[in-house]
């Protein structure tokens, strides 16, 4: 007898951030999975245009307009996802991004690093990156004692990066937050984990890995060196550790887990 253990079909997944590259990858890939899938973000044009190809790829797709910073705003999103899609057993926190005022330029003095930018970048990452909305999306998982929360962390949670220090620490807060919530709900149905991707080009950072031309900058081209597969990643590269730990069936064991898709960048340490 033929089975899919990574057929998602009769799941409801909700991915926030899901208006950007990756997160927009991540739900494309719960669609063909056959998940009906709700995108949560800001940005209503591009939302809307994910909602078009999940619903090309055969599956039902819908657009919420939401900031995950604001719980209240997440929480009509998710009884509006409710009501028509269902109740969600999926969950995939894809929002968070860098700011240039918490970068710290070559040589910049940490001790000048504006406050206000350590919390936005903080804020973004972890506050609606993961923590706002596994409250919201958890109390309707934890009375259907059934869920997948998949919070998007980064390679730089893992190894602190060089001018991104905002950014990095908030990443690494993130893992640590999904580790605990998957100790609190590991007996109620519920399994958390993440995923830390390495290095992916998109409209946030390709200005700090390539060129206009597509030449590598000095900083892409150390990345690339430090690499072992000696490239960047693609969108559709996050598409199995995704699905993987979305499935019920696949994934039912896992909790608490750090998924790394780098390339092999934190297998190297010089």
């Amino acid at each position: 007898m033929k089975s899919n253990i990574f057929d998602l079909s009769g799941e409801t997944a909700v991915v926030i951030g899901g208006t950007g590259v990756l997160g927009g990858g991540m739900a494309n890939a719960l669609a063909c999975a056959g998940a009906n899938v709700a995108v949560i973000g800001r940005n209503a044009e591009r939302g809307e245009a994910r909602a078009r190809e999940i619903e090309a790829a055969g599956a039902r797709g819908l657009f919420q307009a939401a900031d995950a910073l604001d719980a209240e705003a997440l929480a009509k999103a998710r009884d509006a996802v409710i009501e028509k899609l269902g109740r969600p057993s999926i969950l995939v926190n894809a929002a968070g991004g860098n700011k240039p005022a918490a970068t710290l330029p070559p040589g910049a003095d940490f001790c000048k690093l504006p406050l206000d930018a350590w919390h936005e970048v903080f804020d973004l990452n972890l506050i609606g990156g993961a923590l706002i909305p596994c409250q919201i999306f958890a109390e309707t998982m934890l009375v259907d004692r059934r869920g997948s929360i998949i919070n998007i962390a980064s390679m730089s949670g893992m190894i602190p990066l060089s001018r991104v220090v905002a950014y990095s620490s908030a990443k690494a807060a993130v893992i640590n937050l999904t580790m605990f919530l998957a100790r609190e709900w590991a007996l109620k149905g519920i399994r958390v984990n993440a995923i830390s991707p390495g290095f992916f080009p998109s409209k946030q950072n390709s200005a700090l890995l390539m060129t206009p031309n597509g030449a590598y900058t000095d900083r892409g081209q150390k990345i690339i060196t430090h690499t072992p597969m000696s490239r960047f990643g693609k969108a559709e590269e996050l598409a199995g550790a995704i699905v993987w730990l979305a499935s019920h069936k696949a994934s039912g064991f896992v909790t608490g887990q750090n998924i790394v898709v780098d390339g092999g960048y934190s297998l190297t340490t010089i």
